[in-house]
C-alpha cells in the first residue's frame, strides 16, 4: 500500500510520468524506492475562471468582483479575458504556475500518505493528542532525494539518512549515501531486505538441513512459509527431531501443534509420512552450539504431551454423550446455543439431501443425518479447546476411532468421520471442497444455517466488515455446489435455512424485515456467485453479467451458460447479435418510457407464439420483417430444445445464426414509426426475440468495440 501510494503521489504531483517503484519489508522496516523522479515539478499554465461578467462587470467597468479576481490571478484588471461557456460568459485569466521543488513537495506530503496507510487496528504513543498513527511506534525514518535529506517528519521523528542493522548479528547504525545503495548497504549490517530473496535463502536453507536425512522432504506449507519470511531479516533453518513415540496420535494434530504453535515446518519420509523431526527457521545465521534447537525441541515435546494427555482424556466420552453438552455452549446470543444449531442444521441437511437424491445423486444412507449430529461436538473436547485449529478435524478423528463406541461399522464411521472432518471445507478459495457428497450436504447446511440467521439479525457484510465470516461462508457453499456438481438452488437451499427459525429469537425479524431480507440475501449470494465465476473460473466480466441478468440462482446451470457464452463471444456474428440484442432493448425501453405497451403475452405456449408470428408474417410491410419472422419461427424451438437438454453451446450458436436476419432488418425496417399497429408488430416481434433467447443470457451485456 505504501508503494501504490508513493508511486499515486509522484505521477499526481507531476515528478515522473509513470510510477517506477520498488518496495523492500521486513518486520523491522518499510522501504520503497521510486526512481527517475524530476528535481522539481514542470512548469505549466492554466486557465483560471472567474465570475460571470455580469457580476464582473457593471456598465463597463470592472466591479470589485474583478479585481478581486485579477489579484488572485496576479495581473491587471484589464488583462482578464472572456470566455464562452455552456453555462454563459465569464472572465478568466490564463497563469503560468511554476513547479515546486521535488524535496519541498516530498516533505509535505509523504507523511501524510504514511498516516493513510490502512490498519484494521493502529496505536498513538507520543503523551497528548495528535493525529499521526501506525501499526507500531515508528523508531526511524530515512528519506533521501539522490543523496540529500528530504526534510520530512512523522510523529516526532524527523528523517535523515541513517538506518538500523539487525536486531542481533548487527546491531549498528548504518548511513545510506543514496536510495540506489538501499539493499547492499542494509546487506552490510545483516539484513535481507527483499522479501523474494528472503523465502528463496529460507527455501534453500530447509532443503539443505532436510538432506542430512536420507530420502525426506520439508512439507510445503505456503502460509507457514509467507509468515517465517516475514518474521525474519536475516534467516537460516535448523533440524530438530522428537520422540517417535508420538507418531501414534493423529498427524493432524502433530502438524498443527508444529506449524500453528510454533510455526515449525513437518518433515515426511519418501512414503509422505510424517518422519519424527521438524524444521524451525531462526533470525539468526547460526546455531553452533545447538542450543536454540535443544530448546525448539523441549518446548515440542512439552505441546506434544499435552495434546496427548487431551487425546486420552476425551476418549473418556464418547461424541454422543457430548452432543448433550452443546446445550451450554453459545453459538450467538440472539441464536441461541450450538445444540440449537446443530437441530437446525440437521434438519435443513435433510431436506438439502432430498433434493439431491431426488435429483438422482447417491447418498449413503444415514451418514449425513448421523455427521450432522456429531459435527459440533467436538467444541466439548479438552483437544480443541486447546488447539481451537482442530475443530471439526478432532470430530472427524474421534468420529473414526469411536466406530464400537457408537455402534455402527468400521466403514460407516469413516463416512461420517470424513463428513465431519470436512465441515469447514473450504476456508477459502484455494482450499478444496469436502471429499464426499455427504461433506458437501453437512458443509452447505452449517454455512446456510449461520448465513440465515446472522441476516436475520442484520448482521449483514457491508464494506471491509464481516466479523461473522459471511462472505467465505457463501464463496464456501458456491464453491461447493459448482464443484460437486450438486443440483441445488441457491434460493431453494435459503428459503429452507429460513425454516428451521420457527420458533426462534430469530423468527419475529424475519416476518418484520421480509422484503429487506429476500433482497439482502438475494443480493449477496447474486455477488458470491459473481465473484466465483469471475475469480474462481475466470469469466469475462461482461460474461458473468450477461449470465447473472438470466438466472443468479442455479450454480453449475451459470457455469455452463458462461462457458457457452465464452466459447461464441469472439466470433463476428455473435458480435453483431449482441449488439443488435442491445440496439432491442434500447428500443423496448424507449417504448416503455412513452408508455407503448405491447400487448404479448410471453408465457403463453409456444403455438401460441407461433400462430402470432404467422399472421404478423403475413401482414409484414417489409420482407426482412417477414424474413425475421421466418427464422425466430424456425430457431426458436430448436433454441427450446437446447436449453431443455442442457446443451447451451448448440442455443447459442443458434442465436448467433440470427445474424443475417436481424442486420438485414435493422437495415430496412423502422420500429418506432407512427403507424400504430406496424409500431406495435414490430415491438411484439422485439419483444418475442428478447424474452425467447434471454433464456441463457441478456446478451445485450456483451462487450463489444461498437460499445
Amino acid at each position: 500500500e505504501l508503494a501504490k501510494r508513493v508511486g499515486d503521489l509522484v505521477q499526481r504531483e507531476r515528478l515522473a510520468e509513470a510510477a517506477n517503484v520498488e518496495w523492500y519489508s521486513t518486520p523491522r522496516r518499510l522501504a520503497v524506492v521510486a526512481k527517475s523522479l524530476r528535481a522539481s515539478q514542470p512548469d505549466v499554465q492554466e486557465q483560471l475562471t472567474g465570475p460571470s461578467t455580469k457580476v464582473a462587470f457593471k456598465d463597463g467597468e470592472p466591479t470589485p468582483a474583478a479585481h478581486a479576481f485579477a489579484k488572485k490571478a496576479g495581473m491587471d484588471v484589464g488583462a482578464i479575458e472572456k470566455i464562452t461557456t455552456p453555462k454563459g460568459e465569464y472572465i478568466a485569466a490564463t497563469v503560468s504556475k511554476k513547479g515546486r521543488p521535488a524535496a519541498e513537495i516530498l516533505g509535505e506530503l509523504l507523511p501524510k500518505e504514511i498516516n493513510g496507510i490502512y490498519w484494521p487496528k493502529s496505536m498513538y504513543w507520543r503523551p497528548g493528542k495528535t493525529s499521526e498513527r501506525f501499526v507500531r511506534p515508528v523508531r526511524w525514518m530515512v528519506a533521501l532525494l539522490d543523496g540529500k535529506v528530504v526534510p520530512l517528519e512523522f510523529d516526532g521523528i524527523t528523517a535523515g539518512n541513517t538506518s538500523r542493522g539487525h536486531r542481533i548479528l548487527s546491531q549498528r547504525e548504518v548511513t545510506l549515501s543514496s536510495p540506489s545503495g538501499y539493499r547492499e548497504t542494509l546487506a552490510s549490517v545483516a539484513v535481507v531486505v527483499d522479501r523474494a530473496e528472503r523465502e528463496h535463502k529460507i527455501r534453500k536453507a530447509l532443503d539443505a538441513a532436510t538432506r542430512r536425512i536420507p530420502g525426506a522432504r520439508w512439507r510445503e506449507d505456503k502460509d507457514l512459509l509467507d509468515t517465517v519470511v516475514n518474521l525474519t531479516e536475516s534467516p537460516a533453518a535448523i533440524l530438530g527431531s522428537f520422540d517417535p513415540e508420538f507418531l501414534s496420535l493423529p498427524e493432524e494434530v502433530l502438524v498443527t501443534v508444529m506449524r500453528d504453535h510454533q510455526k515449525y515446518f513437518a518433515v515426511e519420509d519418501a512414503n509422505g509420512k510424517l518422519a519424527p523431526h521438524f524444521l524451525a527457521v531462526l533470525n539468526t545465521t547460526s546455531d553452533p552450539d545447538g542450543l536454540i534447537r535443544h530448546g525448539n525441541e523441549r518446548v515440542l515435546r512439552a505441546r506434544f504431551n499435552d495434546a496427548r494427555f487431551f487425546w486420552n482424556t476425551d476418549q473418556k466420552f464418547d461424541l454422543r454423550q457430548r452432543f448433550e453438552w452443546l446445550k451450554s455452549v453459545t453459538f450467538q446470543k440472539d441464536l441461541g446455543s450450538y445444540y440449537e444449531k446443530t437441530i437446525r442444521s440437521q434438519k435443513l441437511a435433510s431436506l438439502i439431501t432430498q433434493t439431491v437424491l431426488d435429483a438422482g445423486v447417491t447418498v449413503r444412507p444415514g451418514v449425513v443425518h448421523k455427521a450432522m449430529c456429531l459435527a459440533k461436538t467436538d467444541l466439548t473436547t479438552e483437544l480443541v479447546k486447546e488447539f481451537t485449529e482442530l475443530q471439526g478435524v478432532v470430530g472427524g478423528l474421534y468420529t473414526k476411532a469411536q466406530a464400537e463406541r457408537l455402534e455402527v461399522a468400521q466403514e460407516t464411521a469413516n463416512a461420517i468421520g470424513n463428513a465431519v472432518y470436512d465441515q469447514y471445507k473450504p476456508v477459502s478459495m484455494e482450499d478444496g471442497v469436502p471429499r464426499s457428497v455427504e461433506g458437501a450436504i453437512v458443509a452447505i447446511a452449517d454455512k446456510a444455517d449461520t448465513i440465515a440467521g446472522m441476516f436475520a439479525l442484520g448482521l449483514i457484510p457491508s464494506g471491509s466488515k464481516d466479523p461473522f465470516a459471511l462472505r467465505r461462508a457463501a464463496n464456501g457453499i458456491v464453491k461447493i455446489i459448482a464443484e460437486c456438481r450438486l443440483p441445488l438452488s441457491l434460493r431453494a437451499v435459503f428459503e429452507d435455512a429460513r425454516t428451521e427459525y420457527q420458533g426462534s429469537e430469530a423468527e419475529l425479524r424475519f416476518t418484520a424485515a421480509e422484503a429487506d431480507y429476500k433482497k439482502s440475501i438475494t443480493d449477496f449470494l447474486r455477488e458470491r456467485l459473481d465473484f466465483y465465476l469471475r475469480e474462481a473460473k475466470g469469466f469475462q466480466y461482461d460474461v458473468v453479467n450477461a449470465v447473472l441478468a438470466s438466472d443468479a440462482d442455479d450454480v453449475v446451470d451459470a457455469i455452463a451458460r458462461a462457458e457457452a457464452v465464452t466459447t461464441v463471444r469472439g466470433s463476428e456474428d455473435f458480435i453483431a447479435v449482441s449488439a443488435a440484442f442491445r440496439r432491442m432493448k434500447n428500443i423496448l425501453k424507449q417504448a416503455e418510457e412513452k408508455k407503448i405497451h405491447p400487448v404479448l403475452n410471453l408465457r403463453e405456449d409456444a403455438s401460441s407464439v407461433k400462430l402470432r408470428m404467422g399472421e404478423y408474417e403475413k401482414r409484414a410491410e417489409h420482407p426482412e420483417e417477414a424474413a425475421l419472422v421466418r427464422a425466430y419461427v424456425d430457431v426458436a424451438p430448436k433454441f427450446q430444445a437446447s436449453v431443455q437438454s442442457k446443451n447451451y453451446k448448440e442455443a447459442v450458436s443458434l442465436v448467433a445464426a440470427l445474424r443475417k436476419p436481424v442486420d438485414a432488418f435493422f437495415d430496412k425496417v423502422m420500429v418506432m414509426v407512427d403507424d400504430e399497429q406496424k409500431r406495435t408488430a414490430r415491438l411484439l416481434l422485439l419483444l418475442a426475440i428478447v424474452s425467447q433467447f434471454d433464456a441463457i443470457a441478456d446478451f445485450s451485456e456483451i462487450v463489444t468495440e461498437k460499445n
